[in-house]
């Protein structure tokens, strides 16, 4: 007996609406929640058209049975206009039912992505390396933008190259960087990120080419606890090897204002400068 398993190749939007007009950017969401609002309300508006059942309507006038619709489902009612048949009254009882149901659903929907914590996290745009007393290190810095603080903060670096297995099997391979420090209390400011190259890196007596040629690339994620939220954030960024500048270090972007408080300057966070060997 042969079994035929058929797969549904669904876009995300239709695979999990909720979560992804949950990630979408409001200009994004408010659009999605404006056409659907007037696709709706068109679609009633041609049904009211169809049955001709709306009293003081202007006989086939898809203005006044759109707007009509419109007072419908918002549950406004000025009152000049009313159903006077049978199927209108069915079609304005469905509709305002709809449309408490609606309300309801992107009130939801847009208190959710509203008081939805989310970490503003800065990285730089490179990485780089170059030694730090005498050893060879791999380095990249972020800011904590907002204002507030992030909790027993925790950054996770992974190392990901292509490898060839002894039987000629391609594959993706992932291997954890070892960091002078992978926890911060309170990330304020700005965090530099160190990985020590030495004997049992996999990094270890790397160059850009040989990086280059496994399509190497450095995947970063934060995770902590928004101080204001008292909720899980986090963060994520990579480097590909042409974003690693070798031989080079971060400028200094912290400064000391009025009263000694620690400024960043945003403006040189992602100047390197070159190391003379």
């Amino acid at each position: 007996m042969v079994t035929t398993i058929v797969t549904v190749d669904r876009s995300p939007f239709f695979a999990d609406i909720y979560h992804y007009l949950l990630k979408a950017p409001w200009p994004y969401l408010m659009l999605i929640i404006a056409l659907t609002f007037a696709g709706m309300n068109a679609i009633f508006a041609i049904a009211y058209m169809i049955d001709k059942g709306i009293e003081n309507a202007r006989p086939d006038s898809f203005a006044d049975a759109f707007f009509f619709s419109v007072q419908t489902m918002a549950t406004i009612g000025y009152g000049k206009m009313w159903p006077d048949s049978l199927v209108a009254n069915v079609l304005v009882s469905f509709e305002a039912l709809l449309g408490l149901v609606g309300l309801a659903m992107v009130t939801g929907l847009v208190f959710a992505k509203f008081s939805h914590p989310s970490a503003r996290v800065r990285f730089s745009t490179v990485a780089v390396v170059h030694p730090r007393d005498g050893v060879p290190c791999l380095m990249f810095r972020m800011a904590n933008v907002r204002a507030n603080r992030i909790v027993e903060a925790n950054v996770h670096v992974v190392f990901a190259r292509q490898e060839t297995t002894r039987e000629g099997e391609t594959l993706r391979r992932f291997y954890d960087l070892a960091l002078e420090r992978d926890r911060s209390a309170l990330f304020t400011l700005s965090w530099t990120v160190i990985h020590r190259i030495v004997e049992g890196s996999p990094l270890y007596g790397s160059t850009p080419e040989s990086l280059e040629k496994v399509d190497a690339e450095i995947v970063v994620s934060v995770v902590g606890l928004d101080e204001t939220f008292a909720q899980t954030v986090h963060a994520r960024t990579s480097y590909l090897p042409d974003q690693i500048i070798w031989g080079a270090r971060f400028a200094d972007i912290l400064t000391r204002g009025g009263r000694g408080i620690a400024r960043i300057d945003y403006t040189r966070f992602d100047e390197v400068i070159p190391i003379e060997s």
